[in-house]
């Protein structure tokens, strides 16, 4: 068995970070060797200056798109969220936690469409504050975009940097 294979294959067909653990036990194969190969891998993508890489996400790794080529992906691929969702996203998360009856005042009637919707993706949690809901994101938000934490201050940071990609 080729096993920087057997790790690229299952980290491209994992929606969700894999932890060393994780890949080791599902490809059969020591912690040893597959800590090894996800390295290795690593440094190959980030080498040869691919658009994909191998991003460290909390305790495991994902294969995703790096940010810069995140432009040409609408040209050929449906987005899951439109610019309009995104917006709505990325202000409850840089202002989170945020009314939604707040949000609504700076994004309007369609504040209660995407709510619904990004939390049906598990993007967006809300808890009832009075009449309202309080929003916030979740884990799947940071990982989703590979933040690789959940801390505020951080996740403001990289919406600041990639705010132009929004």
């Amino acid at each position: 068995m080729n096993v920087k294979g057997a790790i690229e294959a299952a980290l491209f067909s994992s929606s969700d970070p894999m932890t060393v653990k994780e890949i080791a036990e599902r490809a059969g194969m020591s912690a040893t060797d597959a800590r090894y190969a996800v390295m290795d891998l690593r440094k190959e993508y980030d080498a040869r200056d691919s658009a994909i890489m191998i991003a460290k996400v909390g305790n495991g790794y994902r294969m995703m798109l790096r940010t810069e080529y995140s432009e040409y992906t609408g040209r050929f691929a449906k987005a899951e969220m439109t610019g309009g969702m995104m917006r709505t996203l990325s202000t409850i998360a840089y202002n989170q936690p945020v009314l939604q009856s707040e949000l609504f005042k700076t994004r309007g009637a369609r504040t209660y469409d995407d709510v619904r919707t990004l939390t049906e993706m598990g993007m967006v949690s809300g808890r009832k504050a009075g009449q309202t809901l309080e929003l916030t994101t979740t884990k799947k938000f940071v990982e989703y975009f590979g933040i690789g934490s959940t801390r505020l201050q951080d996740i403001r940071e990289w919406i600041e940097t990639h705010a132009k990609n929004l």
